[in-house]
């Protein structure tokens, strides 16, 4: 069904693979499902089909769209986002004292990548609203560390922290698992782009290239630590639930994003860096493995419905 030619040895991020031929409707309807058993999203399609020329608060031209459609790149890129808010103490706390996350690492997923997805692609008053709801919950997050200080979840200096975590990862992820992946212009313009939902977090300031994002992260290196809660919540990712059926797979998402983390955050993880050999084999079996996940999502996700939404697919 698949040809796929080996990658060039000397570029790890080189590895291509040809699009899966046409998929009959009853197997990709399978494979949406399946897909979102895998994440834990639970919550209705329908959010993204009306009102019909709705562009949302980004629309099909921009980069979110591009970016966020891609399946592997978003598991592979909402994993590492994890283990770098993990290192952060007081990110960490709000999570550790507030969510169930140790317990039902899927569900939480589930919840972000809905969030994701409907302030990406769903119509602008779900987007805004969904919003609104995440700014409700985190004005009342607040607890006290372990060493007495206070912690609020809506503090700008730890929103940023998250948000600048997770569009750099998505971007990191997409670029090296994309067959399409963006060129420097289109870098920057995906992180000025999401730069909107920060702001609607209550997020100032926020850099609008890759180079200034990096730099806005390494500020961050003074705050960070690994320690006993960051070791635990790396262990409950390492151990994603998943089926025997799903575990190949989900192990991979796993090693890439690991591999994906800037090199100061793998090393903060005390991990060792793989060889370039490994991460190329890493990329190479999650692109085929991604073929069959994809095409079925190109029809049945919500980016899918969405461009019907804009009649993009009539």
């Amino acid at each position: 069904m698949f040809s796929w030619p080996l990658p060039p040895a000397n570029n790890v991020h080189a590895c291509r693979v040809r699009s899966a031929l046409p998929m009959p409707e009853h197997l990709r309807h399978l494979i949406g499902k399946h897909i979102r058993q895998i994440t834990g999203s639970t919550q209705s399609l329908d959010n993204f089909k009306q009102p019909l020329g709705d562009p949302g608060l980004f629309g099909p031209a921009s980069m979110p769209w591009r970016v966020h459609a891609h399946f592997i790149s978003m598991m592979v890129g909402g994993l590492s986002s994890l283990m770098l808010q993990a290192l952060h103490p007081r990110a960490l706390a709000a999570v550790w004292d507030h969510s169930n996350f140790r317990h039902d690492l899927k569900a939480r997923l589930g919840r972000t990548a809905y969030f994701v997805a409907i302030t990406t692609y769903g119509p602008s008053e779900l987007a805004l609203k969904s919003i609104e709801r995440v700014n409700q919950i985190h004005a009342n997050v607040r607890g006290t560390m372990p060493d007495g200080s206070a912690y609020v979840a809506n503090e700008p200096e730890l929103l940023r922290w998250v948000h600048l975590g997770e569009v750099s990862s998505f971007l990191r992820a997409y670029q090296s698992f994309s067959l399409n992946p963006l060129d420097p212009s289109e870098e920057d313009r995906y992180l000025a782009e999401m730069t909107l939902i920060g702001e609607h977090l209550g997020i100032e300031d926020l850099p609008q290239t890759k180079q200034a994002s990096e730099q806005a992260l390494l500020a961050f290196l003074p705050d960070l630590r690994f320690d006993q809660r960051t070791a635990e919540i790396i262990r409950v990712i390492e151990n994603y639930p998943s089926s025997l059926w799903d575990r190949p797979l989900i192990k991979l998402v796993i090693q890439a994003a690991f591999d994906e983390l800037p090199d100061w955050a793998l090393a903060m993880l005390g991990r060792t860096p793989s060889s370039p050999l490994r991460k190329q084999a890493v990329c190479h079996a999650l692109r085929l493995a991604g073929l069959p996940l994809q095409s079925a999502l190109d029809k049945e996700g919500v980016a899918a419905f969405s461009r019907q939404r804009m009649a993009l697919d009539r």
